[in-house]
């Protein structure tokens, strides 16, 4: 498939997430095969105003492309300006947070508050599509509540501002990630729109990518929480939408050996104090289905080295 210009080489993409789709996270999803993946959800004015954090969450340097870059704010300037950063950088996307449901954020009339107010989101997508010479995406929710759906009216707004996709989440902001993501909208979505439709929300097995992607007929599925402690499942939805294979689930040694991986890159890029603090709750999550998950995780949390970490992780053993 292509998003605007770009040629993406499959149909299952990776989320942006908060704190997790760093670029260590990144390269260990792009081994499994993600089509695209998109980085951390950025500040606009973290960029626009030099913030160190913030341009180092930038660093794209060494990673296969494609990449999304998500950025968010509420103002058009500063939102153009730091999609012109992201596109100097190698962004080969620029995508729009209009769907984060964080209280820090939306009370900033950032993420899903733009979702209350369409001609400001509009302002803002025409903006970051004039500025940049990369296809520009913008990822939703259903609405604000269950009162207040309006996904159609943004989506059209975005595909008449020149948007190259749209991503829809399909819950509100009030449910957060509670309750069940309704695909029936993600369908409804792909009816109205002529740009590609990417669907989220709640994929958890291949099977479940291939559910949405039959039910609904988007043109790509996203998975987000789904690959926190399984990038495996990636492989596995690829595997599945692309050729229709269903292929093993992984070895406790594959496991190992890409949590290992994992908190390499870490380590090489953040030193290993930060890595060690970070990747505490990367390990606890590739810890799910072992056995004495809970107590590990406890000795997880008390790490403070790599090798900790590791002794750790190598203690486990597959639940029975």
């Amino acid at each position: 498939m292509k998003i605007g210009n770009v040629v993406i080489p499959n149909r299952v993409f990776s989320a942006p997430m908060a704190g997790v789709t760093d670029k260590a996270f990144r390269q260990i999803i792009r081994s499994c095969g993600a089509g695209l993946i998109y980085t951390e959800m950025i500040s606009d004015m973290g960029l626009v105003y030099g913030q160190q954090r913030t341009h180092k969450m930038l660093d794209l340097q060494g990673e296969e492309p494609p990449l999304a870059v998500q950025i968010f704010g509420s103002e058009p300037e500063p939102m153009a300006q730091a999609a012109q950063l992201a596109a100097s950088q190698g962004a080969d996307i620029v995508d729009i947070n209009m769907g984060c449901p964080t209280p820090k954020i939306v009370k900033n009339g950032e993420g899903a508050a733009l979702m209350l107010d369409i001609p400001r989101a509009r302002r803002i997508i025409r903006a970051v599509v004039n500025a940049v010479p990369v296809p520009v995406t913008v990822k939703m929710r259903l609405g604000w509540s269950r009162d207040q759906i309006n996904y159609l009216e943004l989506a059209e707004a975005a595909q008449e501002e020149g948007a190259a996709a749209v991503a829809l989440h399909a819950r509100t902001r009030d449910q957060f990630y509670s309750g069940q993501a309704d695909w029936s909208h993600i369908a409804c979505l792909k009816k109205h729109l002529e740009i590609p439709v990417i669907g989220n929300g709640d994929i958890w097995t291949a099977e479940d990518a291939l559910g949405m992607a039959e039910k609904t007929g988007c043109d790509a599925v996203m998975i987000g929480r789904g690959i926190m402690g399984n990038p495996f499942l990636i492989r596995e939805a690829v595997a599945l939408l692309e050729r229709g294979e269903r292929i093993s689930p992984p070895t406790l040694e594959e496991k190992l050996a890409l949590a290992a991986r994992h908190l390499d890159l870490a380590c090489q890029y953040k030193g290993e104090n930060v890595a060690v603090r970070e990747m505490r709750k990367h390990f606890s999550w590739y810890l799910k289905g072992m056995r004495g998950a809970a107590q590990l995780r406890q000795q997880i949390n008390q790490a403070t080295t790599r090798q900790q970490l590791l002794d750790i992780f190598h203690s486990a053993q597959p639940r029975k």
